[in-house]
């Protein structure tokens, strides 16, 4: 199958399988380069420009790698509830304690995406409510178990288990959700 041109090469700033599938499903083919960054921001940034501000580190921290004719992609992703940030959980009890946060309520799932080249920068972000139905301690347990959801924030992914006994409804992109907003990235990525 041919892969789309956009007349530059692309570089994903991530090792997450979920967002390299995303990409590669987009018809993009692209390289992946990562480094560890750190994941603290100031206290004083509204909750909802966090994954911007991330994102925008990761670009950062890969800008010296970046050569011409290369557009490096970072991006981030929150799960806000209640006015919480719900990060990676750190442990079993941890990610029981989120999911049991998170049951019989809406909360948003924001994503932060950086476009970056040697010439210019983008920064965009997007939002969707996810409604999860009342979750079980053993449902909660269950999940935990058999799909160790320690490397996502908010201990869950929408694409799992949970994701289809779990969640009644969302109210945006799909994709977002599960870590890259596809269609504006497109639309993104064709602008640039």
């Amino acid at each position: 199958m041919e892969k789309h041109n956009l007349g530059f090469q692309l570089v994903l700033g991530s090792k997450s399988p979920r967002r390299q599938e995303l990409l590669a499903g987009m018809g993009f083919d692209f390289e992946v380069r990562t480094k560890d960054t750190d994941e603290d921001f100031p206290a004083t940034i509204p909750f909802k420009d966090v994954p911007v501000f991330l994102a925008e580190i990761k670009a950062n921290a890969l800008t010296d790698d970046l050569k011409k004719g290369e557009v490096l992609i970072t991006s981030d992703t929150i799960v806000l509830l209640e006015n919480e940030i719900l990060g990676k959980p750190t442990s079993p009890e941890n990610a029981k304690e989120m999911l049991q946060k998170l049951a019989g309520k809406s909360h948003e799932v924001i994503t932060g995406v950086h476009l970056k080249s040697l010439e210019k920068s983008v920064s965009f972000s997007v939002s969707t409510n996810v409604f999860f139905k009342p979750l079980t301690d053993e449902m909660i347990s269950f999940y935990i178990e058999n799909y160790k959801p320690f490397d996502k924030a908010g201990a869950y992914g929408i694409q799992e288990w949970i994701g289809f006994v779990g969640i009644e409804r969302i109210e945006g992109s799909y994709f977002n959700v599960v870590g890259l907003p596809v269609a504006e990235l497109w639309d993104a990525l064709n602008k640039f």
